[in-house]
């Protein structure tokens, strides 16, 4: 099965007022509810019924979905290592003021609580990662060159990727590489502004692009060397952490990658 093309993103909610209101004032485009088709709740496995808001940024789709049989909430513990982590990283043309933006609206910070400028060496960005008010982790990037990657604008401009937590980097690699994505321009991201930008004593982490052949949004390995944290079981499909990334095409089905990642296709 190939990933020809992310489709959207999920994210499972138990406070969707909360989190409509939120991302709104991000400036998401908040469009009606409607009820998750039974077909699609059989194949994820969840038992009874469930909701769905659908939201736009820019040309990307994210979905919130509750369930009426909810799973766990966000683990208070999980920091930027963990196996679960798993974040939407939002384009911006500044930084500052898109964190003032969310920070009004209920968001508190992963690291220092400032925005972040990466040496040219993790890819120059400006970044900042936080959490909603339900504990999803984001990141803001304002890119040093982002006109020359498409982006053009104010405010939020779009999803650049999602960055998800891996163990064995080799295995992740191979799998996506088996779905059809191909490897970018790897970094080795380390030093004080790593530090303050994931909240962790002197982190030393592989990140490493696997890209779709249609792009942004791709998907982004983090392969921690320093810390390393202790496995932990997968997360349910209806837990709060189980972020999901719905593949355009093929017949519909749940799969999980080596770290038990959530994805989906037939979107």
């Amino acid at each position: 099965m190939t990933f020809a093309r992310i489709a959207g993103f999920r994210l499972v909610t138990q406070q969707p007022e909360t989190l409509v209101a939120f991302y709104a004032a991000l400036g998401f485009t908040v469009d009606p509810p409607h009820p998750i088709a039974a077909e699609e709740l059989a194949m994820l496995g969840i038992a009874g019924a469930g909701v769905r808001w659908p939201m736009r940024l820019g040309g990307a789709l994210v979905a919130l979905d509750r369930y009426d049989m909810p799973g766990s909430p966000y683990p208070a513990e999980a920091d930027a290592a963990a196996a679960c982590f798993q974040h939407l990283a939002l384009v911006t043309d500044d930084a500052q003021a898109a964190w003032d933006r969310a920070r009004l609206a209920g968001a508190t910070p992963i690291g220092t609580g400032d925005p972040v400028t990466l040496p040219p060496s993790s890819g120059g960005v400006t970044a900042m990662k936080f959490r909603d008010p339900e504990g999803h982790p984001l990141e803001l990037l304002h890119f040093p060159d982002a006109a020359k990657k498409g982006w053009r604008g104010t405010g939020l401009l779009g999803i650049d990727h999602s960055a998800i937590v891996v163990r064995d980097l080799a295995a992740s690699e191979a799998f996506y590489a088996a779905h059809g994505l191909t490897r970018g321009n790897a970094s080795l991201n380390r030093g004080h502004e790593q530090a303050m930008l994931d909240g962790l004593d002197d982190p030393v982490a592989d990140v490493v692009p696997m890209k779709p052949n249609t792009a942004p949004p791709h998907v982004e390995l983090l392969h921690y060397r320093r810390p390393v944290e202790p496995p932990a079981a997968p997360v349910a499909v209806n837990d709060v952490a189980a972020t999901r990334i719905v593949w355009h095409g093929g017949d519909p089905a749940l799969l999980r990658d080596p770290d038990g990642h959530l994805h989906q296709t037939g979107g």
